[in-house]
């Protein structure tokens, strides 16, 4: 996980603008009503001035009465501005949120998968939910009322010098200090803020891995070992949002205790300016009422001010993720193929990992290898040998780093991603369900299909055929029953045949296949690569193959050996001339017979 250079808080928070833009106009309509609403609290004690002054000091009832009636109008329209801002600015922030988070999540789909490689799932989730729900509620609180609030001290601290100067500058002078306060508090709470949220994304990757391991857990008892180290990881986030808070804590101090020396100071001299007679009753009255309005401004700034740090942190962590560059992307002049026929070819292809050391050699060390159309060829090699690496090539899952994978002579690069992958489709070892339907999961890479179309059933039926999936009829609600989250609820064998049908249903030009038929027993197994061998008929298949009887299936076979194909042949061919082949064959056949004796053991 990389991160970008820290920005000025101002720089960060800009990058929001293409978000907010579309909602601008309700947003400033919401400050505008906002900085309102403090204008029409500033003017009560304007009025109170008159109040005092005359008809409370002439004993006038009529007088008091409309006095009264003034202040209570003024009140009742800064209640309704209030709900005024609150009106504008509800649906907008929302919209704000919602944007973010689908932008964010078409990212995520976007970025390659080596860039899923190095994240935790976790960060990633906290960002979409917790940062994006933070930055949601600051555009509709925290920024606006940021803004009124510093606009509503300077407005007041300018009407406080109409009384009298003195008591203006010393109200001022003793609020000066709150603005090195919190330059300081900006440096050690940006960064509390920084760590709290990455480690709110390790706790969520922690609970996330925990729950997604839960089995595991349970089968060895580690349960408690798990809690400790979850106990372990909260305990660190618990004392990151303790120095929080006492960060908060500090500036609370010197918000509330500066206004408070400000009032007793500026009472004295206003006594003594009162005795001068520089001052009268009602100007000092109003002057504290004045004070008084701006108290709240005042002390909020702490508030809003961590809000804002806290804001500009979620920034930052949203765009690490917008930032991140995108390798595998669609060619800006794409090529087609009208009629795909499905020769695969590699052609001195090579492949490292970004994080590889440079003194190792290629994982892919130069690939050569041909699949014509409708040919079936099988991938053998010792584990380790880059087998699923090659695998994720032809679709882009990774690009090349060096050669290139050709489908139909056209470098598989210079097709757009939606084009090239509805020619080849693949199936993996470890299968991945998603909580949806068992027909959603199976009609997965089928746009053209109607959800329940004559095609679309018929396409199902088959593909859950050829997988010998016809355990989902007796699933609760048959093909329309919802699977758990990621499929947990079926058994790995049952797991993998859906997987498998939803390759086959795509109807590939190319199919990928890595080991999709391990967690197979014999006899269904045999079942599959029968009706497989009829879909494979007129597709181009490449099989990684970890058991001989897959390896039965093709019309060639190709070993990887050390990132290189060594020997292509026909099963009997390698046999009679590859010592390294038998050697990968006997010990796919220890294996087979090792997995037979586990399922036969009682």
């Amino acid at each position: 996980m990389t991160a970008s250079p820290p920005l000025s808080t101002p720089r960060a928070l800009v990058r929001l603008i293409p978000f907010a833009r579309p909602v601008m106009p309700r947003l400033i309509l919401g400050a505008v009503s906002a900085l309102a609403a403090s204008i029409v609290a500033l003017m009560i004690p304007l009025v109170l001035e008159g109040v005092v002054g005359g008809p409370i000091s002439s004993g006038d009832p009529g007088q008091i009465v409309w006095g009264a009636v003034a202040v209570l109008g003024l009140g009742l329209a800064e209640a309704a501005l209030v709900w005024a801002r609150r009106w504008f600015v509800l649906a907008p922030a929302t919209q704000v949120e919602y944007d973010l988070r689908t932008g964010f999540y078409e990212r995520l789909q976007r970025l390659p998968v080596s860039f899923h490689d190095r994240w935790q799932s976790g960060q990633l989730l906290s960002r979409m939910m917790q940062d994006i729900s933070l930055i949601r509620r600051w555009l509709a609180f925290g920024l606006i009322l940021l803004v009124v609030n510093v606009l509503t001290i300077g407005i007041g601290s300018v009407l406080l010098f109409q009384w009298h100067w003195l008591l203006g500058a010393v109200f001022l002078a003793f609020s000066a200090p709150l603005w090195y306060a919190g330059f300081r508090f900006e440096k050690q709470y940006g960064t509390l803020a920084r760590q709290s949220q990455d480690q709110a994304g390790d706790l969520a990757t922690a609970v996330e891995e925990s729950v997604h391991g839960i089995r595991v857990l349970k089968a060895f008892g580690r349960g408690g070992h798990a809690l400790q180290k979850f106990t372990r990881q909260a305990e660190t986030l618990r004392q990151t949002e303790l120095r929080k808070a006492r960060a908060v804590g500090s500036i609370w101090f010197w918000l509330v205790l500066l206004p408070d020396v400000a009032f007793a100071f500026c009472l004295a001299a206003g006594i003594v300016l009162a005795q001068l007679g520089q001052i009268s009753v009602a100007e000092l009255f109003a002057f504290f009422a004045m004070a008084t309005v701006l108290r709240w401004p005042m002390e909020s700034i702490g508030f809003l001010f961590s809000f804002l740090l806290d804001a500009r942190t979620a920034t930052d962590r949203i765009y690490e993720v917008f930032d991140e560059s995108n390798t595998i992307v669609d060619p800006e002049d794409p090529r087609t193929i009208a009629e795909p026929r499905g020769r695969l070819v590699f052609e001195d292809a090579h492949f490292r990992y970004q994080d590889a050391p440079s003194a190792q050699p290629d994982l892919l060390d130069g690939i050569d290898l041909a699949l014509e159309p409708g040919e079936t060829m099988a991938l053998v090699g010792l584990t380790g040998s880059g087998k699923t690496t090659l695998t994720t090539l032809p679709a882009r899952l990774y690009d090349v780093t060096g050669g290139r994978v050709t489908l139909d002579g056209v470098d598989v690069r210079e097709l757009t991603l939606g084009e090239l992958r509805t020619h080849v489709s693949m199936a993996f070892e470890d299968a991945t369900l998603f909580s949806a339907s068992v027909r959603e999961n199976v009609l997965l890479g089928r746009d053209d299909l109607g959800p329940h179309s004559a095609e679309g059933e018929r396409v199902l039926r088959e593909a859950l055929q050829v997988a010998q999936a016809g355990f989902v009829d007796a699933l609760p609600h048959g093909v329309e029953t919802v699977i758990g989250e990621e499929g947990l609820s079926l058994s790995g064998g049952q797991r993998q045949r859906l997987a498998l049908a939803r390759a086959v249903a795509a109807r590939p030009a190319v199919l990928v296949l890595d080991d999709p038929l391990s967690a197979l027993d014999v006899d269904t197994e045999a079942l599959v690569e029968q009706a497989l061998r009829v879909v494979l008929a007129d597709t181009t298949a490449l099989i990684v193959a970890h058991r001989p009887s897959t390896v039965a299936m093709a019309d060639r076979v190709a070993l990887l050996e050390d990132g290189r194909i060594t020997a292509v042949g026909t099963h009997t061919d390698l046999m009679r001339t590859s010592e390294q082949y038998r050697h990968v064959i006997s010990s796919l056949e220890d294996d087979d017979a090792s997995a037979a004796r586990e399922e036969a053991a009682p």
